[in-house]
């Protein structure tokens, strides 16, 4: 079995940093591309990063700037440093990878249970 498991959240005054971390934990032949979504309350889910299997990131633009995503392929782990946060940052963050199983040979998308960042003004 797979499962992403997440740490880093918790709460942060209004340009303070958070890291978050996930790890991809089971029996898996290979990670494809990895990245964070987040939800905030009344807000519909939005992809906040991704970083593709050969570490090419990419970022919603309301974090450019602020938010750095990185892998680590040894670890079977992506991060999330989160600077200069903002009110506006408040979510749950769910990790997702695109993870190909041991023994099968499709990828499929895991998401991790979430965790709560809240930055306070």
């Amino acid at each position: 079995q797979v499962q992403l498991v997440e740490s880093g959240g918790g709460s942060a005054q209004a340009g303070g940093s958070l890291r978050l971390s996930c790890v991809v934990a089971g029996t898996f032949s290979s990670l494809g591309g990895m990245g964070w979504y987040r939800q905030a309350p009344g807000k519909e889910r939005e992809r906040v990063a991704g970083v593709s299997s050969g570490g090419r990131p990419n970022y919603i633009d309301s974090v450019k700037g602020r938010f750095t995503i990185s892998r680590d392929n040894a670890k079977n782990t992506v991060y999330l440093q989160m600077d200069s946060l903002k009110p506006e940052d408040t979510a749950v963050y769910y990790c997702t990878a695109d993870v190909q199983p041991y023994p099968l040979y499709s990828f499929q998308g895991y998401w991790g249970p979430g965790t709560q960042v809240t930055v306070s003004p």
